[in-house]
């Protein structure tokens, strides 16, 4: 029985810092101030863990070489308040400033950036589950453009998380990684939590969006699937590219990363 009590508390730690990085820490901390299990977990931890998210991490982050971006910006945005409040909103001032200008370029056009996971606040090479590359600080997700029912441009994604509504249902390109074995290629599905809005592809504004974050030659990278390159119009660009059966799918989203 004296061991089941530091089993949950390391249990606790463990989960907190696989998803939010900072959350195991601030257990820690809230754990020192008070031993009570209720007044830590209702009253203590939820206050640290805003202070920390609010206050502490922003500053000391971009000491260290992270920017926290924009939560209630209306031009750039997170899908969820869920990302920011998992830390999970941190880039390098060089995605950071590309993202921002973008965004100014883009709200021209009607077009507002709605992100998804970037980053954890602190050191290159930690992992943002359940991703296998955002560990540096230079990766984001972003959500594509929709139209609602009447046709007409939303800033309305279909799903809660901003993951898993894909615009076929099924492609070449899923079938094959599917028959190949990689059986998450389609895994975020899973994720979407909720259906939210249905909505059709705004091919015309992602396809703007998608060629305004090319135009920074800072950019590296941007994954969709190949089905989506070709009927997009950009096969001409050799930095949109395939990211390979062992990622998932990326007909829900845009991955983008800078050099």
């Amino acid at each position: 029985m004296k061991l089941i009590k530091p089993i949950g508390q390391l249990l606790i730690f463990i989960i907190l810092t696989t998803f939010t990085q900072i959350g195991g820490i601030i257990w820690l901390l809230a754990y020192f101030i008070s031993k009570n299990y209720k007044i830590r977990k209702l009253i203590v931890f939820p206050i640290l863990y805003l202070v920390f998210n609010i206050l502490i991490i922003p500053p000391l982050a971009r000491v260290l070489g992270r920017e926290k971006l924009p939560v209630f910006n209306s031009i750039l945005k997170p899908q969820t308040i869920v990302y920011p409040l998992l830390f999970r909103n941190y880039v390098k001032p060089e995605l950071y400033y590309l993202l921002t200008q973008a965004a100014s370029r883009l709200d021209n056009s009607g077009i507002k950036i709605t992100y998804l996971d970037a980053n954890f606040p602190f050191y290159d090479g930690f992992p943002l589950f359940p991703h296998l590359s955002h560990n540096d600080g230079k990766k984001i997700d972003i959500s594509f453009m929709y139209l609602n029912s009447e046709g007409l441009k939303t800033d309305k994604k279909p799903s809660i998380t901003g993951y898993g509504v894909y615009v076929k249902k099924e492609n070449p390109t899923t079938k094959e990684c599917l028959n190949k074995g990689f059986w998450q290629y389609d895994f975020t599905k899973h994720v979407a939590l909720l259906k939210i809005n249905d909505l059709k592809l705004d091919t015309e504004n992602t396809k703007l969006l998608i060629e305004e974050l090319l135009i920074n030659p800072n950019s590296h990278k941007i994954f969709i699937e190949p089905y989506l390159k070709e009927e997009l119009g950009l096969n001409n660009y050799s930095k949109i590219r395939f990211h390979g059966c062992q990622a998932v799918r990326h007909d829900d989203h845009i991955h983008f990363q800078i050099k």
